[in-house]
């Protein structure tokens, strides 16, 4: 009997050790539950908030609130000067910036530190509308990390009731303390375009990388400076406007926006020629998923037709989006200053990277603005 309670007791111990393996296998399978609950709540949102930083004056104000509207995404935005200082922002470690505007030179520096994130083209099925012009441009093939945004020219904004047209940079780099403007004109606060201004009227590649040229370019910027009232790329058209300066070296569609203060405002190109430029809209690396997203949907919010077309109005510049210029009207399509003659574009010349000369350029920059 002793031997048929063993076995009993042998039996019972056998039967609750099965249970507690079935119970172990059914605890094993818990984690795969809970995987798939956290591949659910593993869907990216977009941000409730996301921070523009662009140039000043570029975007109808009116944009923000529309996007925000329609997708509950609160814009927030800032400002730059200038590519340089956009660049030294991001490689400084800035970050919270989703949307930037680089033009396409500064682009392709950006690209090749690794500061830009690629776009997901299926957040941004509006980028179809590009012009064909647009889609596949050299410093950014396929568009794989910005997207045009406006383009335009750099040249002369110049009060006509003052001065008569001026036809050569002359105007700049020989100065003449008895012309009007002589005290009273400005240059771009912006190394590049200051460069490539000096660059075209010597009659040297605005990319050169020639430091001999370069050199001769710093001397006409230094003998430039009796005749300037500063280097400005901020308030240089409201100045004009107010009649403060006469003469000012500087961007097609700033010059346009401040002829609703003042009718005598004119823009021309000079006859060595000039910069042609484009700007994009890029998304920094650094950003989180949820900015990404964020920044994408307004990236597509601006290629919609009426959304391009808006901003095209506001801060007259040209539009690389084909179906927003379906709906500009015939007389800003037709305007010179905004879309350019083809005679006029063939000596205008984009400004591209040029490698380690890049310091070369601030280097001499510099000396310029510390010359007397």
């Amino acid at each position: 009997m002793r031997t048929s309670i063993r076995w009993a007791l042998v039996l019972m111990l056998l039967l609750a050790l099965t249970a507690c393996g079935g119970q172990g296998g059914e605890a094993t399978q818990a984690p795969a539950a809970e995987d798939t609950t956290q591949e659910a709540t593993a869907e990216v949102q977009p941000a409730k908030e996301i921070v523009f930083y662009n140039w000043s004056e570029y975007i109808d104000p009116e944009v923000y609130d529309l996007f925000e509207k329609e997708t509950g995404i609160k814009v927030v935005e800032d400002n730059f000067s200038s590519n340089e200082e956009l660049l030294a922002k991001l490689k400084g470690g800035v970050t919270g910036y989703a949307v930037i505007v680089p033009s396409d030179y500064m682009v392709n520096i950006m690209i090749q530190e690794g500061l830009l994130a690629e776009l997901d083209h299926d957040n941004i099925p509006n980028i179809k509308n590009l012009a064909e012009e647009w889609r596949n441009v050299p410093f950014d093939p396929g568009n794989k990390y910005c997207v045009p945004y406006q383009w335009g020219t750099t040249g002369l904004g110049y009060l006509s009731d003052q001065m008569d047209e001026p036809q050569t940079w002359a105007v700049l780099f020989k100065p003449n303390p008895d012309a009007p403007w002589y005290g009273r004109a400005t240059m771009l606060d912006d190394a590049r375009e200051s460069f490539a201004a000096a660059l075209i009227y010597l009659g040297y590649d605005p990319n050169t990388t020639d430091e001999g040229q370069l050199k001769e370019a710093r001397d006409l910027l230094i003998q430039a400076k009796p005749g300037l009232a500063g280097y400005d790329s901020d308030t240089y058209e409201d100045l004009l406007a107010a009649g403060e300066n006469l003469l000012a070296h500087g961007w097609s569609g700033d010059f346009l926006m401040a002829q609703e203060d003042n009718e005598n405002i004119a823009y021309t190109i000079p006859q060595e020629g000039g910069v042609i430029w484009v700007d994009n809209l890029c998304i920094p690396a650094s950003v989180t998923p949820e900015e990404k997203l964020a920044a994408e949907m307004f990236i597509n919010f601006i290629l919609r037709p009426d959304i391009g077309a808006k901003i095209s109005e506001y801060n007259y510049y040209a539009t690389p989006n084909a179906a927003a210029e379906k709906l500009l009207p015939e007389d800003f399509l037709n305007d010179p200053t905004v879309y350019p003659p083809e005679e006029v574009r063939a000596k205008l010349h984009f400004l591209k990277p040029v490698g380690e000369a890049e310091a070369l350029y601030q280097r001499l920059w510099d000396e310029v603005k510390a010359a007397p």
